[in-house]
């Protein structure tokens, strides 16, 4: 069956679509130095599945001080006092595999609308999957505090079949990405084998790593044995479950490799399984786009989501467009999308119980993915797939800061660590869908309240009314 090859098209051509808006700016900062109490708030620390109830939470110079009960704590003079009875406070969210845009004719308010956007749902840590020489400088003032944004990891620009169609390239490109500063490789389809090879073998003598999509020239366990630092998108896995016996051709494979959905042969899950854990590869399973992207659901009824508001409408355009390919191409039909989806589950269930590292990610802005709304989705999709809540939030909190070798600065509630918090109205614990019930968000210190959210985002949603 040969469904959406054209659709990988579509694919590609709306990352870089998405790139190109103007937008709403940034609001003002927090006062400079000021402390901030929690009070009276359920903590969820990360360090363990438990809860710390009726706790007071001390944040100074953007730094957790201290969690203690609060019959035990005396609140400073003067401190800023946030209300957390009955409600639940959760480390912030990683995105990782979220989308940065750039910045059109000079004018940045697009890409600070989008950094909005990922607050606005708790996103405090973004790992952008698609470089350019603007965000290494994004990242700095982030850093700095001159914008307000979740904390940036930056890929170096795409690393495909075309961008680097030859060994020299790779020889040339490898060490100058490294010397500009990007964090890490985007790798993307197309890459032959031999510069695949040197690609890794450059990014190995100058200390960078690799992550993202898996070229079929390559295949997934090379990768695994490259070893890549995480396969985004559970790529080349089910193409991997395909025996070579069959005689398919990698390129036929369509979009994650669904033309291939009758051919999985499940007995060889395993071994890819502890390929995986052995080499340490952590896997951005993406899972929500992939469910909702190929589903038989009518374009017409995603559009009209609540969260769709807050893209302009040539994004809202390409998104419908782009679906309206799937549904109409002659061979797509739902029985073997939800065998894909099945498939996909059950390697993402199987990655979990063998305990691979998993990290959260919903590749946003993409095809009905709105950046910070879309992460909500993907934690539901976690759940789908038999993962239980407590480890789902380790996904988006514990998991990236060691994956980033960062632990102990973010993704626990502990004093010494980024104060990177979300207050939550239920518990998480019992319900992921808790973690959409937001009463306010922290990044880094500055606190976001439930009002300045909705206030901001009417802003953006009043602007790409007629945009």
């Amino acid at each position: 069956m040969k469904i959406f090859n054209a659709s990988i098209r579509f694919f590609w051509l709306n990352c870089l679509f998405l790139l190109t808006f103007e937008a709403y700016a940034q609001p003002s900062p927090a006062e400079e130095g000021q402390i901030i109490a929690i009070r009276h708030v359920n903590v969820i620390p990360m360090d363990a599945e438990k809860i710390l109830k009726d706790q007071t939470v001390l944040i100074e110079k953007g730094l957790i001080k201290s969690v203690k009960p609060d019959k035990k704590i005396k609140i400073p003079e003067g401190a800023q006092v946030i209300d957390g009875q009955g409600k639940y406070l959760t480390p912030g969210l990683a995105e990782m595999h979220a989308h940065i845009p750039t910045p059109k004719d000079g004018n940045d308010e697009y890409v600070r609308e989008t950094l909005f956007l990922y607050l606005s749902n708790g996103v405090t840590t973004i790992r952008g999957m698609l470089g350019d020489s603007y965000h290494l400088e994004l990242k700095k003032k982030v850093a700095a505090g001159e914008v307000l944004s979740p904390r940036i990891y930056t890929s170096s620009p795409s690393v495909n079949g075309n961008s680097f169609p030859t060994i020299e390239v790779a020889k040339e490109k490898v060490p100058q990405y490294k010397k500009d500063g990007y964090d890490f490789l985007k790798l993307h389809p197309g890459i032959k084998l031999e510069v695949f090879e040197e690609i890794i073998k450059q990014a190995k003598e100058v200390g960078i790593t690799y992550s993202g999509h898996v070229s079929v020239y390559v295949g997934v366990r090379k990768a695994l044995q490259a070893p890549y630092a995480s396969i985004d998108h559970i790529d080349g896995y089910l193409e991997g479950l395909v025996p070579a016996s069959a005689g398919l051709d990698p390129e036929k494979n369509g979009f994650f490799g669904i033309n291939f959905t009758d051919k999985a042969d499940m007995s060889l899950l395993p071994e890819l399984v502890e390929m995986t854990k052995k080499n340490k590869v952590w896997v951005v399973p993406t899972q929500a786009l992939l469910e909702r992207w190929l589903s038989p659901q009518s374009p017409a009824e995603l559009i009209q989501e609540e969260p769709m508001k807050y893209m302009p409408s040539a994004t809202r355009y390409s998104w419908v467009n782009t679906k309206q390919q799937v549904l109409k191409n002659p061979d797509y039909n739902a029985e073997t999308y939800t065998k894909f989806i099945d498939i996909r589950r059950k390697i993402l269930k199987a990655l979990y119980d063998a305990q691979v590292g998993l990290l959260l990610g919903s590749d946003a802005p993409q095809v009905f993915n709105v950046p910070g709304f879309s992460i909500q989705g993907e934690l539901k999709a976690m759940q789908a797939a038999g993962i239980p809540n407590y480890e789902i939030l380790k996904m988006g909190t514990v998991n990236p800061a060691a994956f980033f070798g960062e632990s102990g600065k973010y993704g626990m509630i502990k004093p010494g660590n980024s104060a990177d918090l979300i207050l939550v109205d239920g518990n998480p614990l019992e319900d992921i869908g808790n973690m959409s019930q937001i009463s306010g968000v922290m990044v880094r210190g500055q606190w976001l309240s439930r009002a300045m959210i909705d206030e901001e985002l009417e802003k953006i949603a009043k602007r790409n009314e007629g945009n």
